[in-house]
């Protein structure tokens, strides 16, 4: 156990009043924490609940501003420097500051008012798989600040360390984050729950060649000299903390919108996301004011774990989405809808993250369409709908089919899946059918001004619903109704799943080739798009020839795409078929990409066969260590491996 001062002890003996009571918080927390939902019915959630993903109680003490100094080692791959939390009382007799941390070497800790700091009791507890370790801070009479002095360790849950080979250029390391969903506390240490929100400042020193930006205001026109300030004026809560640094360039896109990345992929970025300030205004005039200043997007390295994450005024995205022909910009507005639904307004915990999912996809289709037109939303809508149906056959937990899990004692990232996301959707389509879609609008605009720079639960959300449409238009949707969709752990019975003429076309051709009646050579793919593609490989049936597979690969070049998302579906697809000349370049394949979506099914499905495994285990042992903690653990699981050791 790590302790203030020396081992052992809290400013002074082990056995002072002061520390008994500390131990016994620290001793009940996971109680308190874990069990707090456990015997309540799913349709009656408390109106105030402490997150069971979090040690801190905000009924006591919660934060109102962050100011971080940070400075970042490359050479020891370590984040260290100081973390000052401005925090409100709401119970003054509270005696005891409780942060979030994981994996953190705490140096020293001070408590104050005013700007007036003494060295206070403090007590790191024993490290929880999941959770991390409660810091527990002595708060004198009317204080109402901590200065937190750490270090991050090199293998931080929340942190991708990368060396010059592992970056687009060759040149410079590299350093990005991902909070979401309770990483932030393993670079910072804060209450890292979504209940909470603050504004923040920091100031962050670097190797001067390099840039560093972060989730608040950039200044476009930085130089390089090594010392970089931040502002993030807006509330936000802790998985949206977000730093990077590398040798990076701005090119802007439009007035509000602009793109970060190395200068070998800047250009093709700016290229591909050119409609994203045109994304902005369609979405302002549906669902209100953008409230954030700028939208600009970071182009990371190849090893991200995910396709991008919705860090207020700078998304993060994975370079796979640049394909040249904007057929994969759908995540970008994706990422930019979370500036209304996510980070505007916050599941309060993790139980309820079709709030922020759910209702992003909803809105992406929306803006799709309006972009790009209705054809183009309803592929989006039917591949989504499709892997929904195929998820909801693999899950055995009943619970983790309905939009209100119960995560408690469990990884909140384990629910970073379709059900969230493309149920939650539907759930939503279903109320705008009802409605209409000028009054399901003008709702969902109502809900995100009413509840702007706030976080919520899903029983907040059900009773905003009854108040401004159930109740005011009586029988068009019953409150059971409701219930049903994000309570039963089957779809409703009426559920109209999305489809699309696109796909029919698709089928037609899939199936008239299967039988026998289309040649490879007669199939007309000259107008699919990458959604069309990826639904062909999606449907493709197991038990193909290896003539056939060998003709279709032969036409299409499959297993040489240059597009990671079509590739990933293909191999896939051949995997399944046992169609061996896909295994040399799958080796290069899951060493240069990082990204689950693309890389975690190709994983399954080697681990399918004993052979495959072993091929898998190979290529992981040499590749672990390159990609993100989170997907190093996703993939550990996978292989039957240990997770990533943890000190």
């Amino acid at each position: 156990m790590s302790v203030g001062g020396s081992l052992g002890k809290i400013a002074g003996s082990p056995n002072t009043p002061l520390e008994r009571p500390m131990l016994r918080l620290l001793s009940l927390l996971p109680l308190l924490t874990l069990g707090a939902c456990s015997l309540l019915p799913p349709t009656m959630p408390p109106p105030v609940q402490r997150d069971p993903h979090s040690y801190a109680d905000p009924t006591q003490f919660s934060t109102e501003h962050l100011a971080l100094d940070l400075r970042v080692d490359f050479g020891k791959r370590v984040l260290e420097g100081v973390a000052e939390l401005r925090l409100q009382r709401h119970d003054v007799a509270a005696q005891t500051l409780v942060l979030d941390t994981r994996d953190l070497d705490i140096v020293s800790v001070e408590a104050g008012r005013g700007g007036r700091y003494a060295k206070t009791a403090w007590r790191l507890a024993p490290r929880d798989p999941i959770l991390g370790s409660a810091l527990a801070i002595s708060m004198p009479a009317n204080t109402d600040r901590v200065r937190v002095r750490y270090t991050t360790r090199p293998d931080a849950s929340g942190l991708q360390w990368l060396t010059p080979a592992q970056t687009a250029d060759k040149k410079h390391p590299f350093l990005y984050s991902q909070s979401q969903a309770i990483h932030a506390r393993s670079w910072i240490p804060l209450q890292d729950t979504p209940a909470v929100r603050f504004t923040y400042e920091a100031r962050v020193r670097t190797p001067k060649s390099l840039l560093a930006v972060m989730s608040a205001e950039n200044d476009t026109k930085a130089q390089h000299n090594g010392e970089y300030r931040f502002r993030m004026p807006q509330r936000i809560p802790s998985y949206l903390m977000a730093i990077a640094v590398g040798d990076l360039e701005f090119r802007a896109i439009g007035p509000r919108t602009g793109v970060y990345a190395e200068r070998s992929v800047v250009r093709a970025a700016a290229k591909e996301f050119e409609d994203t300030e045109r994304m902005m205004e369609r979405s302002e005039a549906i669902y209100g004011p953008y409230r954030w200043g700028r939208y600009d997007i970071l182009i990371l390295p190849p090893s991200f774990p995910y396709g991008g994450m919705e860090n207020p005024r700078l998304t993060f995205a994975s370079p796979t989405v640049i394909a040249g022909d904007k057929s994969l910009v759908s995540l970008v507005a994706h990422e930019l809808a979370h500036s209304w639904s996510g980070n505007l307004v916050t599941n309060a915990v993790w139980d309820d993250f079709w709030l922020n999912e759910g209702f992003t996809n909803h809105l992406t289709f929306r803006i799709m369409e309006e972009i790009y037109g209705a054809d183009r939303a309803a592929q989006e809508r039917a591949l989504g709908a499709n892997d929904l149906k195929d998820t909801l056959a693999k899950i055995r937990v009943p619970g983790d089919r309905t939009l209100s899990p119960r995560l408690a004692g469990r990884d909140p990232d384990d629910n970073v899946g379709d059900v969230p996301y493309e149920r939650g959707a539907l759930f939503l389509a279903y109320l705008e059918s009802k409605f209409g879609r000028a009054e399901f609008d003008a709702f969902l605009r109502k809900w995100f001004d009413s509840r702007a720079f706030q976080s919520a639960r899903t029983a907040d959300f059900v009773a905003f619903l009854d108040a401004e449409l159930l109740s005011k238009r009586p029988g068009v949707v019953s409150a059971a109704k409701v219930r049903e969709w994000i309570y039963s752990p089957q779809m409703p019975a009426d559920t109209v799943w999305p489809v699309s003429d696109a796909f029919d076309r698709v089928d037609a051709q899939r199936e008239g080739w299967l039988k026998g009646h289309i040649s490879t050579a007669q199939l007309d793919t000259k107008t699919w798009s990458t959604r069309q593609w990826q639904y062909f490989f999606d449907k493709l049936p197991t038990g193909l020839s290896q003539e056939q597979l060998i003709d279709l690969d032969d036409r299409f070049n499959l297993t040489r795409s240059r597009n990671p998302v079509l590739a990933s579906r293909w191999y896939r697809a051949a995997l399944a078929n046992d169609y061996s000349p896909v295994y040399p370049v799958i080796d290069g394949y899951l060493r240069r990409i990082g990204r689950m979506l693309l890389i975690r099914p190709i994983y399954q499905e080697l681990a399918r066969t004993e052979d495959g495994r072993a091929f898998a285990r190979d290529i992981f042992a040499e590749t672990r260590a390159g990609y993100h903690p989170i997907a190093q653990d996703a993939i550990a699981k996978i292989l039957d491996l240990p997770a990533t050791a943890s000190p």
